[in-house]
């Protein structure tokens, strides 16, 4: 006898594979990111068209096209774990394979510019006239580095409670607790918002530009890069919340809020790594 197990799809034991089926979000995402791509190319190039800029305009609807995309796309994965039972044990080991590939290739990802910023910090000779960080930028605006124990600690303070918040809300929902981790993400999603609205105070208030040389290039671009990063967690936990609020996680089932948690743990700890090595130490 075979020791093989026999599956019924029309009705006996579910397949323990999720078996996709037919989309066409993947190919309408398609076209929806090339035509962002080709909306941006224009708009940085001020390309007109009898006289008439299109740039911008290409920009924003190639950017709601992928708004869109998502919402519609996600909204069917939704379906299929809620109502349709589509995530087996099986599937939510190739769903966590996948996150944890995605946090590597984003950790890659700051290390260039991490890179960017320690080669020319170690050797300042190249920029600067031999300091780091400069003294002014190339057009002779003076540099005024952000100190570290102002309100970049403050900032740092806020990611760190708000990981704690969601570690709370992850336990709340293993253990059944759906008021509790409602609760806990509501707050976790209150002081992302908070620490985006502290890095644009920031920003608004920083004496040198973006084109100020290889100091401010590194740092709006490392810093900026991971203020996106917050904006995109952030909006992730909310869609968890509301989620909660509806019953979807289990303390069986819920890798969707482990993918966001996962995520907003890797923003933490890499905006640790810019604390120290970009505002202490760069500005040591």
């Amino acid at each position: 006898m075979s020791s093989e197990v026999e599956y019924d799809l029309t009705g006996g034991k579910p397949h323990p594979y999720h078996i996709l089926k037919p989309s066409v979000w993947p190919l309408v995402g398609a076209f929806a990111a090339g035509l962002l791509a080709v909306g941006a190319i224009l708009y940085m190039h001020k390309v007109e068209v009898g006289g008439f800029p299109i740039g911008l305009k290409g920009l924003l609807l190639g950017f709601a096209s992928v708004l869109a995309v998502m919402w519609f796309w996600w909204r069917d994965v939704i379906r299929e774990a809620v109502f349709e039972k589509a995530h087996t044990v099986i599937a939510r080991i190739g769903f966590r394979y996948g996150m944890a590939l995605f946090i590597a290739s984003e950790v890659m990802f700051f290390v260039a510019f991490f890179w960017a910023f320690f080669a020319a910090a170690l050797f300042p000779s190249e920029v600067g006239g031999g300091v780091w960080p400069p003294l002014t930028t190339p057009d002779g605006t003076p540099i005024v580095p952000i100190p570290a124990f102002d309100l970049p600690l403050m900032m740092t303070l806020i990611l760190l409670l708000s990981g704690c918040t969601a570690t709370w809300a992850h336990h709340a929902i293993i253990e059944g607790r759906q008021e509790d981790a409602v609760n806990a993400l509501g707050y976790t999603v209150g002081l992302g918002v908070l620490f985006t609205g502290f890095q644009i105070y920031e920003y608004m208030h920083a004496t040198f530009p973006f084109k100020g040389g290889v100091y401010s290039s590194a740092f709006y671009m490392a810093t900026g890069f991971h203020g996106f990063h917050v904006l995109v967690g952030t909006i992730f936990l909310a869609v968890c919340w509301f989620r909660t609020r509806k019953g979807h996680f289990t303390p069986e089932s819920h890798f969707g809020f482990e993918a966001a948690a996962w995520y907003w743990h890797f923003v933490d700890i890499v905006w640790l790594f810019l604390f120290v090595a970009i505002y202490w130490w760069g500005n040591a």
